[in-house]
């Protein structure tokens, strides 16, 4: 009776000393988000299976002239007198990783676009970093979520 059983604890013992699978799903980057300084915010939204996000505040959103700043060192030409609120930053970001998604980040400071991922840190915190030269080059800010 007992060597009929030894196959079946033999069993039970190798099934529970297999790991367990992580089914920890990857947490929600949706809302606004202020950047590091403090100087904008941007409301980051599914768009098509992947994350967006745009320029919906700025802290200082007029130039010198009192008129609203523009994306006027955008390297294409046609798109520097557009308005830099609502100017997409993050770029169809798709997911690469738990609480982590990769795609391209837009500077409208310099006017370029990098490679970039966007990183969830805690519930209320995500690092942004972008990318030059095949990610020799890498710099990242922490935001803070704001809703």
């Amino acid at each position: 009776m007992i060597a009929a059983m030894l196959p079946r604890v033999a069993i039970a013992l190798t099934l529970l000393s297999v790991p367990l699978v992580d089914f920890a799903f990857a947490g929600d980057p949706s809302g606004t988000w202020l950047t590091e300084g403090g100087k904008s915010r941007v409301r980051i939204a599914d768009c098509g299976g992947a994350i967006c996000g745009n320029i919906v505040w700025l802290k200082e959103p007029n130039d010198d002239a009192g008129k609203p700043k523009t994306d006027q060192n955008n390297a294409d030409a046609s798109k520097r007198n557009r308005p830099i609120i609502g100017v997409g930053i993050v770029l169809s970001m798709k997911p690469s990783g738990t609480d982590k998604w990769a795609g391209q980040v837009y500077n409208a400071e310099d006017g370029k676009t990098y490679s970039g991922s966007v990183t969830l840190t805690g519930a209320n915190s995500l690092k942004l970093e972008g990318c030059a030269l095949g990610g020799l080059v890498c710099k990242s800010q922490t935001w803070t979520r704001v809703n």
